[in-house]
């Protein structure tokens, strides 16, 4: 059980404080209601591009990192389709500090053309070596807008294309900025060895005095049901041939997630899982094979991604591989044993339980379930993770993998 309390500013900032005695270690995160499904189709890439300005200098502070190195702090961050979340840890005593640097750039970020055009090549360099240059790199730029048409989903965090990036105006930044990095689209929560009235304080000395942005409505078109499989054959030089098959599945905020989640655990979670077991281990198709859930705030998918063995011919290897994926699927549409299910069950309570040792995931996952509606929804994890059962998951199952829904993409190393 982990206990909060929970207040919000008078300009909209939701603040949460969770209690902590254990170490002398805080943690604050900050998540700003903004990913890449809120930019423009023209201009994709700026979410991830403010991950990386934010640290670029404020108003006040020129260099965000130097003052939170003095006194024994540590910060990053991360950006996807649906959030932007900044994290520090830093000793208790030096807690001020902590709320100095993150209301300084919320309130006022350097909008100076040396950061812009340094951040957009930092950006750019990133672009060419995780996505253009690495093995496999480019997997996700296939198949996303293989499998969504309409829905911003359809393009990397990274952006659509790098010329977005290195095309954006001073404007398109400062508008960008203006829309979402505001106290109303943002959640805090401190974790570790604190008081409530203490952070009320400190927020209130803060942050109270920065204005509240306008309410951004989203209205994201939606993407309609796949009604014909897709597939997309590409050649790259990489050591192993993959196939990557996607289905539509649901949404993190909707009832069957926990369903759906257990579903690609039994799957692929662990030595005695089902495609480890008998893809990898006893018929030694693959190499490698996994099964997971994208969790995205919007309708998500299910993937299922496998590199086959070496030496498999290519013709022959793609078939062979996908029709025992497509085996496997249809047997767990069937037959899912009580015991198989239970043993899923414990792994992900342990997870769960295990996360709730540091702070700072601590932090994470009560402002990631209050930006779903309710942190208190933390608590009753595990509960809905039990309350599945084998009929549950069986019908998701069936609903899921039908190959009208799925986009498939044999992505063959060129020999």
């Amino acid at each position: 059980m982990i206990a909060f309390d929970k207040f919000v500013l008078s300009n909209g900032l939701r603040v949460i404080v969770h209690k902590d005695t254990s170490t002398p270690i805080v943690a604050m995160n900050i998540l700003y209601d903004v990913g890449s499904r809120d930019e423009d189709p023209e201009r994709t890439g700026f979410a991830h591009l403010f991950e990386h300005l934010m640290f670029g200098g404020s108003v006040n502070i020129p260099k965000y990192d130097e003052p939170l190195q003095k006194v024994g702090g540590e910060n990053n961050a991360f950006t996807n389709n649906d959030i932007t979340n900044y994290y520090l840890t830093f000793p208790k005593q030096n807690l001020e500090t902590a709320f100095w640097l993150e209301s300084d750039r919320m309130a006022g970020l350097a909008f100076s053309k040396k950061s812009l055009d340094v951040q957009r090549n930092v950006v750019s360099e990133e672009f060419k070596q995780s996505y253009l240059n690495q093995p496999y790199g480019d997997v996700y730029l296939l198949l996303k807008p293989l499998a969504y048409k309409v829905h911003p989903y359809m393009w990397n965090t990274i952006g659509k294309d790098i010329s977005h990036i290195q095309n954006a105006s001073m404007k398109d930044v400062k508008d960008f900025f203006k829309k979402f990095y505001c106290p109303n689209n943002a959640i805090m929560v401190i974790a570790g060895d604190v008081d409530t009235d203490e952070i009320k304080k400190l927020a209130e000395k803060w942050f109270g005095s920065i204005p509240k942005g306008r309410v951004n409505k989203r209205n994201l078109p939606v993407e309609p049901v796949q009604k014909n499989p897709r597939k997309l054959s590409v050649n790259r030089k990489v050591p192993l041939d993959a196939i990557y098959k996607v289905y539509h599945c649901c949404a993190r905020v909707d009832k069957e997630f926990h369903t759906v989640d257990l579903l690609s655990d039994i799957l692929s979670n662990g030595r005695s899982s089902r495609m480890f077991r008998e893809l990898l281990m006893k018929n030694r198709l693959f190499s490698e094979i996994n099964a997971y859930v994208s969790g995205d705030l919007d309708k998500g998918l299910f993937i299922i991604a496998g590199k086959l063995t070496d030496g498999v011919p290519v013709a022959i290897g793609m078939e062979e591989a996908e029709k025992a994926i497509l085996e496997e699927l249809k047997k767990v549409q069937e037959n899912i044993d009580e015991s198989e299910l239970e043993k899923v069950k414990n792994k992900i309570e342990s997870t769960l339980i295990f996360s709730e040792i540091n702070v700072l995931n601590k932090a994470m996952n009560l402002a990631f379930a209050e930006l779903m509606g309710d942190a208190g929804k933390i608590n009753s994890e595990i509960d809905r993770y039990r309350a599945v059962t084998t009929k549950m998951i069986m019908q998701q199952a069936k609903e899921i993998f039908k190959e009208t829904n799925c986009s498939t993409l044999y992505y063959n190393a060129k020999k």
